[in-house]
């Protein structure tokens, strides 16, 4: 009988010891769940993080240089055709100057058998050719009103915010259409522009608040254009002047921001150039005047 009391004290003991150590190992093991818990979680995040480094790494190393034509933008307008350029050595760490260049009605968007009508433009080339390396888009637009140049802005913007754009140094030049448009989108978003080049075109756009942004402006126009006539250059010249005027700038200041050319027949033909409207083109040849351009910055 003592012998069994015993044994059962002996068993009550042993299951006492195994409770108590039962329960320490749960213990540990709760607590080792939690803590490799923690660190897999860390580990994943960390590793998520990382994937999203390599992907905007990998999408910034993986963008394509030079022309990059026929592009589409879904914008709130509608559909925008474009094409771009960017220098060969392209790099998301450095800042460039962005040219927004809106060609004729030659070379607008027309359907699908008018898509890249504006690559071999030279207002589009000769601003991939100067040695400093710039962005450089052109749009194939379908008007010449607001709603284009609604269009144009929205398609600077959608530069600035997705590349390297150095945003004191936003360049425009539109030629005939492509001017009629560009006024309006450079008056109507000033703050976004440096400078404009307005070519063998009309002026849409108000003048006032190019004055109040300082935006630079240059203005190109054969004396006998043979659509527009010269007078509407000077028309624009001395509306823009009356408007920095009306701004306090004096006549010094203004010359530096305002700049008009109207080149006679003799310039043309000189050049073997006897349609005036179209020849006006040769303005783009003119590394004088593109310098002048970007050589402004936002103030």
């Amino acid at each position: 009988m003592k012998q069994l009391k015993k044994q059962n004290i002996v068993f009550i003991f042993l299951l006492v010891v195994i409770s108590v150590f039962g329960i320490g190992a749960c213990g540990n093991s709760k607590d080792m769940s939690d803590k490799e818990t923690s660190q897999t979680q860390k580990d994943n995040s960390e590793k998520a993080l990382e994937g999203i480094r390599d992907k905007e790494q990998s999408t910034a190393a993986d963008r394509k240089t030079g022309i990059i034509a026929k592009q589409i933008l879904s914008g709130n307008e509608g559909e925008i055709h474009y094409s771009y350029y960017l220098p060969e050595n392209y790099n998301e760490n450095k800042t460039y100057p962005l040219m927004m260049v809106m060609p004729g009605y030659d070379m607008m968007w027309f359907g699908e058998e008018s898509s890249g009508g504006n690559l071999d433009w030279r207002g589009f080339r000769v601003w991939t050719e100067l040695p400093e390396d710039m962005i450089v888009v052109s749009a194939q637009l379908t008007d010449w009103h607001e709603k284009s140049a609604r269009q144009a802005v929205e398609l600077t913007e959608y530069f600035i915010q997705n590349f390297s754009v150095d945003q004191s140094r936003v360049y425009a030049a539109g030629y005939s259409a492509g001017g009629e448009t560009m006024s309006q989108a450079v008056a109507m978003r000033q703050d976004l522009y440096a400078a404009y080049l307005h070519g063998a075109s009309q002026w849409d756009g108000n003048y006032e608040s190019i004055a109040k942004s300082g935006v630079a402006v240059y203005i190109f126009m054969a004396e006998n254009d043979e659509y527009y006539g010269s007078q509407k250059a000077r028309d624009a010249y001395d509306g823009l002047r009356d408007a920095y005027q009306s701004e306090g700038w004096s006549d010094e200041q203004i010359d530096e921001v305002l700049q008009m050319e109207i080149p006679d027949n003799e310039y043309f033909n000189s050049r073997g150039i006897y349609n005036y409207h179209g020849g006006a083109n040769v303005l783009f040849e003119d590394e004088t005047i593109l310098e002048w351009i970007i050589a402004h910055k936002k103030q």
